[in-house]
């Protein structure tokens, strides 16, 4: 067992590295300037809705009350069963810049999200496509910031600040941004690695990418030569198929984070947020072998040193107990450093080991679906 943890306290040491990389070179939206003069592009905001009557109304006014002098505002009612509809054309009567579309049915080889995403697209006459997500939130000035953010690329992803209301929330949704900013270096989704050699990020380039369908960002041409939508059309995770698309074609991706500009509340429960991430979770990795033995990977790295820190208390075993206590401080102030930036609440920093386990009890939820072919249900479709 001491070698497992010389093994995950050099790996924790690397992932700190890494997020302390982060904390310098992942630059936040609200740093972009929002001034622009002559005759700025068109953005089109398109928002695909299906039953989300909760929160529609916020995520449309805010577009509305974007400062950017030239947008417009196409939303698309996917075929909703709640009141989303209603409160849509309740909108449009008082906006002129808003746009209502109504979905068409979905065809069997897509999947609901690209299908309506696709649509709005069709419609859109902007310069610049922003697709976001109906429990996405606004600062006035974030359109305006994120065209200057696409100034020298040709696409931009932000992952917004996520707000946490119940306590699973506040468990385990950080938990994508732990893995995210402690195993990627941010600037390595724009540029290869400059210690990479040239033949080798021709096979690698796609390996250091990562996208945010919360709100995702596209010059026209670069969307339009990858085929948009249509290109991800079966993608559970369409934001990384749109981004592995985007690198693969030779255009460039910048990733930012949405803290005090980009706002979402993704679930709203416990039972919500198990669903939620059970439609997609398997989907996110490239294949049952990298997800299997990521899963392995997580349980030495964050679960075995606080058994083996027991273990050793139990036993009197010094060693044990030190390079245990190194892994678990490591992991604590991993996850502390990334709640303060974050603004969550840090005393769930402590509580990282339960998240922990509730994604290894979602993976093997997720490898039965796989196993037997049961499919995940959202917003009454199966995904």
């Amino acid at each position: 067992m001491i070698y497992i943890l010389f093994f995950a306290v050099f790996f924790l040491s690397l992932t700190s590295l890494v997020l302390l990389r982060n904390l310098f070179e992942f630059k936040g939206l609200a740093e972009n300037t929002s001034s622009f003069a002559g005759n700025p592009p068109l953005v089109s905001i398109c928002i695909p809705a299906r039953n989300e009557e909760a929160v529609i109304n916020r995520s449309v006014a805010s577009a509305l009350l974007q400062t950017y002098p030239n947008v417009e505002v196409l939303v698309l009612n996917d075929n909703s069963t709640d009141q989303t509809g209603e409160i849509l054309e309740t909108l449009s009567q008082t906006h002129s810049r808003l746009k209502i579309l109504h979905g068409e049915p979905k065809p069997d080889d897509w999947l609901g999200k690209p299908w309506a995403c696709h649509q709005l697209s069709k419609v859109a006459n902007g310069e610049l496509l922003v697709f976001m997500d109906a429990d996405v939130w606004l600062e006035p000035e974030v359109i305006a910031k994120a065209v200057s953010g696409t100034c020298n690329v040709d696409a931009l992803t932000v992952w917004p600040q996520q707000k946490l209301g119940s306590f699973w929330e506040k468990l385990v949704v950080p938990n994508i941004y732990f893995s995210l900013l402690t195993l990627l270096p941010s600037v390595y989704v724009e540029r290869a690695p400059r210690w990479m050699p040239r033949f080798l990020g021709r096979f690698l380039n796609t390996k250091f990418v990562a996208a945010c369908g919360q709100f995702f960002v596209f010059k026209r041409e670069a969307y339009e030569r990858i085929n948009g939508h249509f290109g991800v059309k079966q993608h559970v995770v369409e934001d990384m198929g749109l981004a592995r698309n985007l690198k693969n074609s030779g255009f460039t991706l910048r990733m930012m984070h949405g803290i005090d500009t980009v706002y979402c509340r993704m679930y709203t429960s416990g039972s919500e947020t198990w669903k939620g991430f059970e439609k997609n979770f398997m989907a996110g990795f490239g294949n049952v072998f990298e997800f299997i033995f990521m899963g392995i990977l997580h349980f030495l790295v964050f679960l075995l040193p606080l058994i083996s820190l027991l273990i050793g208390i139990q036993t009197n075993d010094s060693q044990l107990v030190l390079f245990s206590l190194i892994a678990v401080a490591l992991i604590v102030i991993q996850r502390f450093i990334l709640s303060v930036w974050f603004k969550w609440n840090p005393v769930f920093s402590v509580l990282h080991f339960a998240s922990v386990t509730w994604y290894q009890l979602l993976a093997l939820k997720s490898l039965y679906n796989r196993i037997f072919g049961i499919k995940a249900t959202w917003k009454g479709r199966k995904v």
